[in-house]
């Protein structure tokens, strides 16, 4: 559903955004318990306490009233595969024979726009009932499927970045992206990048699957395109890990890879980066190329623990992502659960703010689009979410004794899942409310 936003409107609930990422300042946040959200065509206009805004407002214009939920900007997820929508849960040993007998037979289908189409908007659907409004998303190797996801985005104007697969070899012949497939990329980046709110990511599936010469072209690709995103997967299993040795004996290491072909860059999303050393994040926060933390596919695969800590030590650009279908929910809330605990069995504590930081303005600052998406700060597009604490009887009766906001946050990733998202919005239009 979707409502056209009023040229003024006004949302009074408590808020929460990020200035500063809470690992590294102790003043990064701003909480107004009893706050006012004032949007204007589909932007912030402000964010601050009711009492001090309500007055500047328009004649007419009444708030909406959201008092006792918590309004946060929308969720950012920096890596899912829509495709793979319809395979969620499938059983597997790990990610190298997951992907041969359910994502490759799976994603064959989507050389038909109408099955793509409609796994398009059955995904979009899901993300906004988990108040997730942007994502950074894998269609596959056919253009058509990326058309649809980008047909279905543009309808709802929502914020999004996808991209068309690139792979042309140890894969099956039926997906396998031969000569055309860089130039089918470059005909998709002049038709889709920058228009309206969306965005085109240069999307290499790993480095196994694109030969040296795919690996050239991406990469001129990606110099003639120097705003679009690149994304990609690196060290999310032991046994990739080894293999990319075996087909890289040049390389350091799997990451290096990529810098040698140079693909390391702002706004370019690796995803998972589990098994990188201290020299990888080093490189990683030098060339202000970003992680993507997905801890229920990494959970679920068997693949290992993200080391928060040794990225931090590095000043790394960190986000997070579900990885559907790999990943087992859609629900950001559900994805803080999991990188909570993954922290807590690598010996360190996330604490909620930096888990809401992550999913907000932490993941905006890892794609390069702060100001755009993921805070409060006056000319911001109005992506933004409503918790209600109170979705469950086990929310409501744990939220009814708090004492303190971090204790609040923890509840809800903890507890939380699409229930807990009472409303959510995009560029200041009603795209999705829970109903009783």
């Amino acid at each position: 559903m979707s409502t056209a936003p009023q040229n003024v409107q006004a949302y009074r609930a408590s808020l929460l955004h990020f200035h500063a990422d809470p690992a590294f300042d102790g003043d990064a946040h701003a909480w107004h318990e009893d706050g006012l959200l004032v949007v204007e065509d589909g932007r912030v206009k402000a964010a601050g306490d009711h009492d001090a805004l309500v007055g500047t407002l328009p004649p007419g214009v009444v708030p909406h009233d959201y008092r006792g939920q918590l309004i946060t900007p929308g969720f950012i997820d920096t890596h899912l595969h829509y495709p793979q929508t319809d395979m969620i849960a499938s059983p597997s040993e790990g990610l190298l024979p997951w992907l041969e007998t359910y994502t490759f037979p799976t994603e064959r289908r989507f050389s038909d726009p109408v099955h793509a189409r409609a796994t398009a908007e059955f995904f979009l659907d899901e993300l906004l009932r988990c108040g997730t409004t942007t994502a950074v998303v894998y269609c596959t190797v056919h253009p058509e499927s990326v058309e649809a996801f980008f047909d279905a985005s543009e309808a709802r104007n929502l914020r999004m970045v996808a991209g068309k697969v690139l792979m042309d070899r140890h894969c099956p012949d039926f997906l396998r992206d031969l000569e055309g497939g860089v130039g089918a990329s470059a005909a998709l980046i002049e038709k889709w990048h920058k228009r309206g709110r969306q965005l085109y990511a240069i999307t290499p599936r790993f480095a196994p699957t694109s030969s040296d010469a795919q690996l050239h072209a991406t990469a001129e690709l990606a110099r003639s395109y120097p705003d679009t995103f690149i994304q990609t997967h690196v060290s999310e299993n032991k046994d990739e890990c080894e293999w990319v040795g075996e087909l890289h004996p040049q390389a350091r290491s799997y990451l290096d890879v990529y810098e040698r072909f140079g693909l390391m860059r702002p706004r370019a999303l690796f995803g998972h980066c589990i098994w990188l050393d201290d020299e990888d994040f080093a490189r990683m926060a030098a060339t202000g190329s970003a992680a993507s933390v997905c801890p229920t596919s990494n959970l679920f695969l068997g693949s290992g623990l993200f080391d928060f800590e040794r990225a931090d030590g590095a000043r790394t650009l960190l986000s997070l992502g579900t990885d559907v279908g790999a990943g087992t929910s859609f629900s950001m809330l559900q994805t803080m659960n999991e990188a909570y605990k993954v922290a807590r069995l690598k010996g360190s504590h996330l604490p909620a703010l930096r888990m809401f930081y992550l999913a907000t303005l932490g993941a905006a600052r890892a794609m390069d689009l702060e100001g755009t998406i993921g805070s409060f700060k006056p000319g911001a597009e109005a992506d933004f979410v409503v918790l209600d604490p109170k979705s469950t009887p086990l929310l409501a009766r744990r939220t009814a004794q708090l004492e303190s906001l971090e204790e609040l946050l923890f509840a809800l990733a903890l507890l939380g899942d699409d229930r807990a998202i009472r409303a959510t919005y995009s560029g200041g239009a009603l795209v999705h409310v829970r109903r009783a």
